[in-house]
């Protein structure tokens, strides 16, 4: 499949991916999901009584289809679903609980490669929405940016996106439901991801695609069937006529290809 990210293309929005792209897959592996997965039991036991513990129950017995799973059962439950990197929902709302308590008492923060706020910023100058779409809680999308080691970025973007209120991010459907939320015209989303299924259901659904492979990434510099960068300022959004749209600059980069720094930036 190949990526629908084309030199002229008109760019109102970009959505972006975080693990990976704008921040360490390392960081969340290696920090937060065993912060979480270590405060996961005292944190269940914490929210005995309240409105989240019932509904997170519910979800679980749901999801595990045992309509009588106990406390016992839900947190093993939450342990196996962390411990396989599942996409559930509430796993990911305990854990962007979780985190707030860290993030809040300075144990945590979020990481976020360095050229990434001036990115944010230069889109931004040319009118151009910046929004987030995760597998991560909204709640702890925003966690990441408010508390980075680059410091408060949540004044950079402009909404936050996650499995609840878009779904899965392997899924067409999900984009187009993001599209309609957004008011944005699915042609003019430019959204960039280090997963190259994502980035397929993106096009899918008729938006523009850039893969993201950080120099670090054992998984190698290019992502097939899209144009690929390894950093966010290794592509070009360039203002386009006097309503401050953008085109995205993809001179030297087609799908299969790796732009990597110093070619076709602004």
């Amino acid at each position: 499949m190949s990526s629908a990210a084309d030199e002229g293309r008109r760019v109102t929005a970009v959505v972006l991916d975080i693990e990976g792209t704008v921040g360490s897959l390392t960081h969340v592996r290696d920090v937060l999901f065993p912060y979480a997965r270590e405060r996961l039991a005292a944190w269940v036991r914490r929210q005995r009584g309240t409105d989240r513990y019932a509904a997170l129950l519910r979800e679980t017995r749901r999801l595990t289809g045992a309509p009588h799973l106990d406390e016992a059962g839900v947190i093993r439950a939450l342990t196996t679903w962390s411990d396989e990197d599942a996409k559930v929902p509430p796993l990911k709302s305990a854990q962007a609980l979780i985190w707030a308590e860290g993030y809040a008492d300075g144990s945590l923060h979020g990481h976020v490669y360095p050229e990434v706020p001036t990115a944010l910023e230069r889109w931004g100058r040319a009118g151009i929405a910046r929004y987030v779409y995760s597998s991560g809680a909204r709640a702890a999308q925003h966690d990441w940016f408010a508390h980075s080691n680059l410091g408060d970025l949540t004044g950079l973007l402009d909404g936050y996106f996650d499995l609840t209120d878009a779904g899965s991010k392997r899924e067409a459907d999900s984009y187009r439901t993001i599209s309609r939320a957004m008011g944005a015209a699915p042609a003019e989303i430019l959204f960039f991801s280090d997963v190259r299924e994502e980035l397929d259901a993106a096009v899918v659904a008729g938006w523009q695609a850039v893969g993201v492979r950080r120099a670090e990434d054992p998984r190698g510099a290019v992502i097939e069937g899209h144009p690929t960068v390894d950093r966010l300022d290794g592509i070009r959004l360039t203002p386009w006529g006097c309503d401050g749209q953008a085109v995205v600059g993809l001179e030297e980069a087609r799908p299969g290809r790796s732009l990597r720094r110093g070619q076709g930036q602004e």
